[in-house]
């Protein structure tokens, strides 16, 4: 009997082998095994019981019905030199405008962050940019392969409208292309870049996170925090991440001493048993602001899709308290409504190619 019961497990395990997505294969390095990519240090200890048991037991907060935008961002074609405009779509989701570049980052224009089309996490209100009103991109940033970060739907019509070039760390281009066979993707390792023209090089750094599209592939392909360094400074892009200690944080400090701006997420923390190594809450966010130097800074992850317990208010009022028991104000911490745009520095616009007005959500 029991060799019965072994036999029907190798059967098992073998078809589950064949039929587990392989998108990177490499050399071993200290945050990767030869299979799956890994924290160093930091092993996520949370598995399919762990999020079953969240499931079981949530208490979620209340969020809103859907509700339209007071106004959508209708952004210039251009920034021209070292003026900096960005403009929150929601999510994680940023139109960020400078040295002549348009630059999204983890761009979902979808419904749903789910693999269906009828099912999963729903968007509360449009992006707070129309497709249709984006200028033409030129790049793509893409932290991780998550569904509210990674939306085949949107790379795919980016694509076919501007074919922009996407940056992400490896693996990632293995999905992509099975959507987008023709797409122009760069990949990388953390301490990796690209040089996109002579005025930005994107590399690529470690941030506390993890990856998965399905049960079957967990951490087969990478994440990674961005570096955009340009003649007016670097911009630091995190898609998400755990605190964890703050050590990331730390690494970036010292390697590039300083950031203009800081795009940092806040959202979706609770239950913090269970998402505190995913998701920074405000605190810790505003804990990593201050290690990196306290540049500007534009908060992201919140009022977009529903992920965890946190209710729909509940990151902006946290984030105000953090920034008040931290003396920052909003003249270096900027949160935004979807639809609204910042020009960093206080520029206004003066060496944008046409001038950025919100326009009302018809």
């Amino acid at each position: 009997m029991w060799q019965r019961k072994l036999a029907v497990l190798v059967v098992a395990g073998g078809v589950l082998w064949l039929f587990t997505p392989r998108y990177y294969q490499g050399p071993v390095n200290d945050h990767f095994d030869g299979t799956r990519f890994f924290n160093p240090g930091k092993p996520m200890d949370k598995g399919l019981l762990t999020v079953l048991k969240w499931r079981l037991t949530s208490k979620r907060e209340p969020w809103p019905p859907w509700r339209e935008l007071p106004c959508t961002d209708h952004p210039p074609r251009r920034v021209e030199g070292n003026a900096l405009r960005v403009s929150f779509v929601g999510q994680v989701t940023t139109l960020t405008q400078t040295q002549g570049l348009n630059i999204l980052t983890d761009p979902i224009w979808s419904e749903r962050a789910s693999p269906l089309p009828w099912i999963g996490p729903k968007r509360v209100h449009p992006p707070g940019i129309r497709f249709e009103d984006l200028p033409p991109i030129d790049l793509v940033l893409i932290s991780h392969n998550h569904y509210d970060h990674l939306d085949l739907a949107t790379i795919e019509r980016l694509w076919h409208r501007d074919n922009p070039r996407i940056l992400t760390p490896l693996g990632n281009d293995t999905l992509i292309h099975s959507r987008v066979p023709q797409a122009r993707i760069e990949t990388r390792d953390w301490g990796g870049q690209v040089v996109v023209n002579a005025q930005l090089t994107v590399r690529f750094e470690p941030m506390h996170h993890w990856s998965a599209r399905t049960p079957l592939d967990r951490n087969r392909a990478l994440w990674a925090a961005f570096v955009l360094e340009t003649s007016g400074g670097r911009i630091y892009f995190v898609g998400d991440s755990g605190y964890g200690n703050g050590d990331y944080f730390r690494q970036a400090r010292e390697k590039y001493g300083g950031f203009r701006l800081a795009i940092l997420p806040i959202g979706d923390y609770d239950p913090r048993w269970f998402m505190a190594y995913n998701h920074m809450n405000p605190e810790e966010t505003v804990q990593a602001w201050h290690i990196l130097g306290r540049p500007f800074m534009l908060p992201t992850h919140y009022q977009t899709f529903q992920l965890a317990d946190t209710g729909y208010a509940q990151p902006l009022i946290d984030l105000r308290a953090a920034m008040a028991r931290a003396q920052a104000g909003e003249d270096r911490i900027r949160p935004l409504k979807a639809g609204e745009h910042w020009w960093v520095d206080g520029e206004d616009g003066g060496n944008a190619v046409m001038s950025g007005v919100g326009r009302k959500t018809e």
